[in-house]
């Protein structure tokens, strides 16, 4: 069954394509292309974009920053990718809002689910930027909220892979894909598909997730109509 509204989540790191840091413009274009093409169907459409590609708050910790201002970094890092995505999807005659963890005056408002789900029904793209407006959450976690604060039908999680399996597939050629596994049985097995966090806001709040391949052209709109992409996680 083809769904209504939908929380897409991309990693920071996918924006670079094949550079190692910032954002290549080819991949840039194509993330935009796979949307509209979702949301010319008339799908309502959230999207939560990482900063990795441009700063990680742990990778900051790590490196001798103080957690909460890495983390307060990483958001901005955010803020930027979210910049560029509505940026394009502009160009190509989207209608796209930024709305964020964190107000910044002339860029983004205040994000809530109230002002969000307006925004949905008169046919913008939402992206949320900046996180959840809080250190120690990761932008997963900012996805399983937003899907959750919308109401989405579907919490789309785009990677590099199509699916979940076993064991990391770019490291073992006999990993077997799941199909659909349920967030117990993910947990139980030690899937890891999201930080812990997120997985149990969505398994708590009864919201589905796809894992699916996003860097294959068309898989999201063959995801929207009904079609059986990726690895389904559900109660």
């Amino acid at each position: 069954m083809a769904k209504q509204r939908i929380l897409l989540k991309i990693s920071g790191e996918s924006l670079a394509g094949s550079q190692q840091y910032g954002i290549q413009a080819e991949q840039l274009r194509y993330y935009g292309a796979e949307i509209k093409k979702a949301s010319d169907l008339g799908l309502q459409i959230g999207v939560v974009i990482g900063g990795g590609n441009i700063f990680r708050g742990m990778q900051g910790a790590s490196k001798g920053f103080d957690r909460i201002q890495g983390d307060y970094m990483g958001m901005m890092a955010t803020v930027i990718n979210s910049m560029a995505l509505q940026g394009e999807l502009q160009a190509n005659g989207v209608k796209a809002v930024i709305l964020s963890g964190i107000a910044i005056d002339p860029i983004c408002e205040r994000a809530s689910s109230s002002r969000a789900i307006e925004y949905l029904e008169q046919g913008y793209v939402v992206i949320f930027s900046a996180g959840t407006g809080n250190p120690f959450f990761t932008t997963d976690s900012c996805g399983a909220l937003r899907a959750i604060e919308i109401h989405a039908d579907l919490l789309l999680k785009g990677t590099r892979v199509d699916g979940v399996y076993t064991k990391d597939p770019e490291k073992y050629p006999d990993a077997v894909k799941y199909e659909s596994v349920t967030f117990e049985e993910a947990y139980q097995k030690g899937l890891h598909i999201m930080d812990l966090t997120a997985f149990t806001l969505c398994r708590e709040n009864n919201m589905p997730v796809i894992v699916f391949d996003i860097n294959q052209p068309d898989n999201l709109l063959k995801l929207v109509k009904g079609e059986k992409v990726g690895t389904l996680i559900h109660n």
